[in-house]
């Protein structure tokens, strides 16, 4: 029996079903799935023929079950949650069957775990997290950009959304977030703040409810939104300002949204909560076709002079971008790309192999725009 190298847990997903296709696309036949339903399992090991797919069911929240899946794995590819519960469960129980970690999620909270633990690079293990849509390719599609002809870089203004089924997980991670998800136990990010002279500044901009945004078709809500990843991103290029809005095509779930601070505050059922989002982007989508959105605009200067670089990237599903990041991670880790030690997935990727990838396997179409000369060619894709 082929020796499986990377363990999928959650491979019956939203994510692991993708990360799977995208897994065997990178060459990698010998693959263990994980989950917590044999025939769900067993369904997407035979949906792509050749290889060699063993399927263990495995809960994340059962230890006992965690040793079973993550023994004999060289590399545990993590797409379980909700994120804010688990934190670093998984990459803990692979570490201590001697296996390396990619977690599309994690954040800060299992990077904080995995320190207090003991750094992984003593036993030459590697753990890499928010290897997924966002966080992850939110932060590495800015670094590529930055790279396209432009010699300085002062500010960026991004717009990220879409319209597409909200999973179990989503749903449930996104009340989490609300009171955890950051460092030390913060938020995961704040409502309305920015970048300004290169620190946070809160209350700096304001949501717009209705409106209309280029490449977002129809009428959306746009929510300034600056999390912890887009802060490091604003250090990591030396920006001076940096404007993040999350936008929101959808009115039910926007509505929804809009209600949960104080709903959660009032005690509501965050289970029951987490239903009506589901339902809410249902009711959404229903006769509308699914998409997601990353719109990146990028200032500067070209051979001296004030220049402009940016990248629209649209999808059909932020899933399955998450999983393409997620799988390349992997591969990285197995080829030994990446050292030893808790990495955030931004940090040690290259964002060039990201973008090639993502149109070489028709991921998700890309359109570069701006002033910056020289600027690497992207061909476009095909959903």
């Amino acid at each position: 029996m082929t020796r499986p190298l990377i363990g999928v847990l959650g491979a019956a997903g939203a994510v692991g079903r993708a990360a799977v296709r995208e897994l065997r696309a990178l060459g990698h036949t010998g693959l263990r799935l994980g989950g917590r339903t044999p025939s769900a399992l067993r369904a997407v090991a035979e949906e792509v023929p050749g290889g060699h797919a063993e399927t263990v069911r495995a809960d994340a929240t059962a230890p006992d079950g965690l040793r079973a899946f993550t023994e004999g794995c060289a590399v545990v590819l993590n797409c379980v949650g909700p994120t804010y519960l688990l934190r670093a469960t998984v990459a803990s129980a692979a570490l201590a069957a001697g296996a390396d970690c990619v977690d599309v999620a994690g954040d800060d909270p299992a990077a904080e775990d995995l320190s207090k633990a003991g750094d992984p690079a003593r036993d030459g293990r590697t753990v890499v997290l928010s290897a997924g849509a966002l966080p992850g390719l939110s932060s590495l599609l800015p670094r590529w950009l930055a790279g396209q002809g432009l010699d300085t870089v002062s500010a960026l203004t991004a717009h990220c959304g879409g319209l597409e089924p909200c999973s179990p997980t989503v749903a449930r991670d996104l009340m989490l977030s609300l009171s955890s998800g950051g460092a030390d136990g913060a938020a995961y990010g704040e409502a309305l703040a920015a970048v300004r002279g290169g620190r946070r500044v809160p209350r700096a901009l304001r949501t717009v409810e209705d409106t209309e945004r280029d490449g977002f078709p129809g009428r959306v809500a746009v929510q300034p939104y600056l999390s912890g990843e887009s802060e490091r991103l604003a250090g990591v290029l030396g920006l001076d300002r940096l404007d993040w809005y999350n936008v929101h095509p959808g009115p039910r779930v926007r509505a929804l949204l809009n209600l949960l601070p104080a709903r959660l505050a009032a005690g509501d059922d965050p289970a029951r909560l987490a239903d009506r989002l589901i339902l809410a982007a249902d009711l959404d989508l229903a006769g509308r076709k699914p998409y997601y959105v990353m719109d990146f605009a990028l200032s500067g200067t070209a051979s001296g002079q004030p220049a402009t670089a940016g990248l629209t990237l649209r999808a059909a599903s932020s899933y399955r971008l998450t999983a393409a990041v997620g799988a390349l991670a992997a591969d990285a880790v197995l080829r030994a790309e990446i050292p030893p030690g808790v990495h955030f997935a931004c940090d040690v990727l290259d964002p060039g192999t990201v973008v090639r990838h993502l149109r070489a396997e028709r991921v998700a179409d890309l359109w570069p725009t701006g002033t910056a000369a020289d600027a690497e060619p992207v061909e476009e894709g095909a959903l």
